[in-house]
């Protein structure tokens, strides 16, 4: 097959595929406009988040057998459209699930400990003690909404601490040894911490809310690894003001562009600073001090980067086989 690799990813990735006797094109600096004109052309596209694969993308391109994406999630590919002309759809869960699990708990350790904030403050000459009491994680309930790949990673992660794991999620039968599936109303009842870990779809998109937040018995810690778009960034930081959420360790923020690689996607649709093209809720939620914050990086590991491109290669080799080797 000849296969066009819109996005630079690890080596192995072509490696492998030009191993199976498949023909790699490397459109690393082509625009969308580029790859469209000659779509045709192509049995197979692989992308990580450089433009989305909506349905004019799709009618481009007769031949295209497969899209690959090399990342967890599908949401910059119109999947139900992609679907119905019989394109197979694959991506990588299981490439970063580690990596985002060890994130997950980092930002929630560093949470607890105050780790962020008391670095800062030694860096400024100030030593308060008192000031950064920690919490210890033994004893709390974590709670895991979405316990899929990256879900079920990070409840393996906590099973060398004495906690309790409950995980939430749409699918029935889900839990396991390392999380007890419960209905909503006994997850906001009991847990200590909320773990996101869903993908973002028209059910999870704003999910996190001020209605969703108010649902909760008590304040609970909030960490979010997954979607930036699944939070109202407004209602969340309301929340860790008047004390309804404790902390946030958040990787992942609601004004990312769709390509992941910057902030600010949708600047007319939010209320932006006129001082300085920041949305308020955005400038607030940079100056709490229990709050961490990192780039979408919660998955992008020096060994996750080469096991996200090993599963891609595998998954397209094992549905389309050995292409011709001449």
């Amino acid at each position: 097959m000849i296969i066009l690799h819109a996005d630079t990813n690890h080596p192995t990735l072509i490696k492998q595929l030009e191993e199976a006797g498949h023909h790699n094109i490397e459109g690393y600096t082509q625009t969308r406009e580029d790859t469209l004109a000659n779509q045709h052309l192509y049995d197979g596209i692989v992308i990580r988040s450089r433009y989305t694969i909506d349905r004019e993308f799709i009618d481009a391109a007769p031949n295209l057998k497969f899209i690959a994406r090399v990342g967890a999630g599908l949401e910059s590919i119109d999947v139900e459209y992609a679907k119905e002309h019989n394109i197979e759809l694959f991506s990588a869960p299981e490439g970063n699930r580690n990596a985002v699990a060890e994130h997950s708990l980092g930002m929630l350790l560093s949470l607890f400990n105050k780790l962020n904030k008391a670095d800062r403050e030694v860096r400024d000459g100030l030593w308060h003690r008192e000031e950064n009491r920690g919490l210890e994680l033994d004893g709390k309930t974590v709670g895991i909404i979405g316990y899929g790949n990256m879900g079920k990673a990070f409840a393996k992660k906590l099973k060398g601490f004495e906690v309790e794991v409950l995980c939430y999620d749409i699918k029935e039968n889900v839990g396991d040894e390392n999380a007890k599936q419960v209905s909503f109303e006994d997850f906001a009842k009991k847990v200590d911490v909320v773990s996101l870990h869903t993908p973002l779809t028209s059910e999870t998109n704003q999910m996190i809310n001020k209605k969703f937040i108010g649902k909760f018995n008590k304040p609970f810690w909030f960490i979010n690894t997954a979607r930036g778009k699944c939070v109202v960034t407004e209602d969340l930081v309301e929340a860790l003001k008047d004390g309804r959420i404790l902390g946030a360790g958040l990787d992942v923020l609601e004004y990312e562009k769709d390509s992941f690689e910057s902030l600010f996607s949708n600047k007319k649709n939010i209320a932006l600073s006129v001082e300085n093209n920041i949305p308020q809720a955005m400038q607030e939620l940079m100056f709490l001090q229990n709050v961490i914050l990192s780039p979408h990086v919660a998955g992008w590991t020096v060994e996750s980067h080469e096991k996200l491109a090993s599963v891609i290669a595998e998954k397209i080799i094992g549905k389309f086989g050995k292409g011709d080797k001449k």
